[in-house]
């Protein structure tokens, strides 16, 4: 399979060409002649870290400018690279732990699979603001910072990013001349080491490297994982006003893919929590990604920027699973079922943007214009297992890890489909100063989504669809005073027919005809304020309802006929705590309440979502006695919460304590302790279906060293 930013449909260069021609006008505009020129100093960052502690005062993710994060109506938790290393966090799921408004569900034991306000995710993850949509476990060995932004994003972002997104920024070289090195060990044979060195080379050329390896077995039997990344990237100033940034990431992730326990009543299967069913050697799970990132930043003025980001992003993906199936009615046996799936996408991102802050009719306007195109490229391949001819099998409860033949083939409903998209939209955004109290925040981007989809099974049945997607926001703020904002949003977002992952179509018939019946719709009301309590302290607190509709179900009087329902809404509050109360005493805290309700036939009763609990409660708390000796106390609580819109099998709630300590041995090393569920707490964390739940871990104990130079 090949990609090529070259092959665009005749409708995209001509918008291309519209595009450029727009961008290139504005900078010739704005330098007519002036009175005086405009001095302009060298283009340097000394340190890309945005980030006091565990507290961010700005973003440029949720309006792609530099704007406070009290000035933006939207509700955004920013998880610090300080805040990672206290809790002493290697992946995506522990890094937004304590944010609320977002959980995790299990992604079939492969891949990273949050759920925003009652929305799967899955497709929703990005870096450094370009799509990262693939199927897979991220590290954050080379990352700056975590922003979790809640509700649709369609805006800035593009399709999908229904219920909210996460963005990870990553380490960029920065002359700030840094030397760390992290070493850890700890539970079921964890070893974890990372380096990141950050060296200015000369005036105009800085040199980053960031590494990591990380090998662990597990509280389950026959799990284990192991994974590597390397992450070179360069910053260089082209001219005095010109910078152009560089980077290329090799990562790879192999592991044994655990789908978790049955159910048996409605609840998950009372076992051992280290019995793994099904078998764990014929469970393997791999992701090799590379990609590359090359950016460039252009100042005409202080106040007119051109950036222009490129990314080639490849991604090679194995997962395959013998794993658990329903339970027999006598409550005595279990069903084993396997399949694999392999998947290669390869996508070429480009985005341009075109800042510029200007006065007229005496308010300050912040002007984003902007364009992106993409194409993704997606091969996918699924092999469905069977045991000596039958598709499943079933072993007792009491000892449900097998080791059995099994033979991997394509059949009747197994995918094997090539999909290729083209990507090409414009965006537009205006923040308004409209007063000292009053801002006003608009914005609307236009998609032209084009999917070309081969099924490659039988004769092959090639399906082609195309979608014009426009998605508004407004929001409006008003600031009583300078360290408060209230604010009110509104927003939009699709998701097309071709689902998250471009992997399948939906070509129901409707009463309308043989039409795709559009992309799916997700409205977002919201209401919020965000106080400054203290300078290093900050409240944030939203409410909101989020609304789905344009959803296809079974027309329930004439067969094989589908209709357009509205599908699910969620509706609820979320609070957040974050920074220090005294000099001494930093917190993170969040809590949410949600209630979400989904319809999956026309005249059904509404069912509450899965794996989306109503409640959620979390607090960190670090206290530093000396300058030397620190300590912190985190607990977690999550009410119970149903694993599928079934409503037939519920998880219970928990509380979780986890503890750390800090101890500075000189102005060179650092000591750190962590420990994860304290009081050695059963509980199930999450789950992917009635059938696949996921045992918590016991009580994990981490003992690290950091040196720094």
């Amino acid at each position: 399979m090949s990609v090529s930013v070259n092959r665009w449909t005749s409708r995209h260069r001509l918008m291309a060409s519209i595009a450029c021609t727009a961008l290139s006008s504005v900078p010739a505009f704005a330098q007519q002649p002036a009175s005086q020129p405009i001095p302009l100093g060298p283009v340097r960052v000394e340190d890309n870290s945005l980030d006091k502690g565990y507290i961010a005062k700005s973003s440029t993710t949720a309006t792609k400018t530099e704007t406070p994060l009290i000035d933006i109506p939207q509700s955004i938790t920013v998880v610090t690279q300080k805040e990672m290393q206290d809790r002493g966090v290697s992946n995506l799921q522990d890094a937004t732990r304590y944010v609320p408004g977002v959980v995790f569900t299990q992604g079939e034991g492969n891949r990273d699979n949050p759920v925003f306000r009652g929305n799967s995710g899955g497709g929703d993850l990005f870096l450094d603001g370009v799509r990262d949509d693939a199927e897979y476990y991220r590290d954050v060995y080379n990352i700056d910072r975590v922003e979790v932004l809640k509700g649709p994003n369609a805006m800035i972002f593009g399709r999908g990013a229904a219920g909210g997104l996460i963005n990870r920024v990553t380490r960029m070289a920065d002359w700030s001349e840094k030397r760390q090195v992290h070493v850890e060990g700890g539970s079921y044979g964890d070893f974890r080491g990372t380096f990141d060195v950050d060296q200015p080379v000369s005036d105009d050329l800085a040199l980053r490297l960031t590494g990591l390896y990380m090998r662990a077995d597990s509280y389950r039997n026959g799990v284990n994982f192991e994974r590597y990344g390397l992450n070179p990237t360069a910053t260089f100033l082209l001219t005095p006003n010109t910078t152009i940034r560089a980077g290329y990431e090799h990562f790879y992730d192999h592991r044994v893919g655990d789908r978790g326990v049955s159910s048996f009543n409605g609840v998950p299967l009372k076992t051992n929590g280290s019995t793994f069913f099904g078998d764990p050697t014929q469970s393997p799970n791999r992701a090799y990604v590379n990609n590359v990132t090359l950016d460039i930043e252009h100042l005409f003025s202080d106040s007119l920027v051109l950036r222009n980001k490129t990314r080639y992003a490849d991604y090679d993906k194995l997962y395959q699973n013998v794993y658990p199936g329903t339970v027999n009615a006598a409550g005595t046996t279990v069903q084993i079922l396997a399949y694999n799936n392999a998947m290669r996408r390869k996508n070429v991102f480009n985005q341009t943007d075109l800042n510029w802050t200007v006065e007229a009719a005496g308010m300050r306007h912040t002007l984003l214009l902007g364009t992106e195109f993409g194409r993704q490229e997606t091969d996918n391949l699924r092999h469905s297992g069977t045991f000596g001819g039958a598709t499943s099998i079933n072993v007792p409860i009491s000892n449900p890890t097998v080791s059995v033949p099994v033979v991997f083939a394509i059949n009747a409903t197994d995918g094997n489909n090539h999909g290729v998209a083209d990507i090409a939209a414009f965006y537009a955004q205006d923040q308004i100063e409209l007063s000292p109290q009053w801002q006003f925040v608009g914005g609307v981007r236009y998609d032209d989504f084009h999917v070309n989809f081969l099924d490659r099974r039988g004769t092959g049945t090639r399906i082609r669809t195309s979608d014009a997607m426009w998605s508004p926001r407004a929001g409006l703020i008003y600031k009583p005073q300078d360290d408060m904002s209230l604010y009110a949003s509104y927003s939009l977002t699709f998701v097309p027919r071709a689902g998250a992952q471009l992997a399948s179509l939906s070509v129901a018939p409707t009463a309308a005809g043989n039409a795709a019946a559009g992309p799916e719709k997700f409205t977002n009301y919201e209401v919020g304020v965000k106080w400054n309590i203290l300078p290093d302290l900050d409240f944030t607190g939203s409410l909101y309802f989020l609304d789905r509709t344009n959803v296809i179900v079974p027309d329930p009087v004439i067969a094989g006929q589908y209709i357009l329902i509205d599908g699910q809404n969620t509706k609820g509050t979320e609070l957040s705590l974050t920074g220090q109360i005294t000099p001494d005493w930093t917190i993170v805290g969040g809590y949410s309440y949600a209630l979400g309700k989904a319809r999956t036939t026309a005249t059904g009763p509404y069912t509450r979502l899965g794996g989306l609990p109503e409640h959620t409660f979390s607090l960190w708390n670090r206290y530093d006695f000396n300058s030397a000796l620190g300590a912190a106390v985190g607990i977690i609580y999550q009410s119970s919460r149903f694993t599928s819109t079934t409503n037939t099998v519920s998880l219970a709630p928990y509380t979780r304590l986890d503890a750390a300590l800090f101890y500075k041995i000189n102005e060179m090393f650092t000591a750190q302790i962590n420990i994860e569920n304290i009081f050695d707490t059963d509980y199930f964390e999450f789950a992917n279906s009635n059938t696949n739940i996921t045992p918590a871990a016991p009580r994990l104990i981490k003992v690290s060293l950091t040196t720094s130079l």
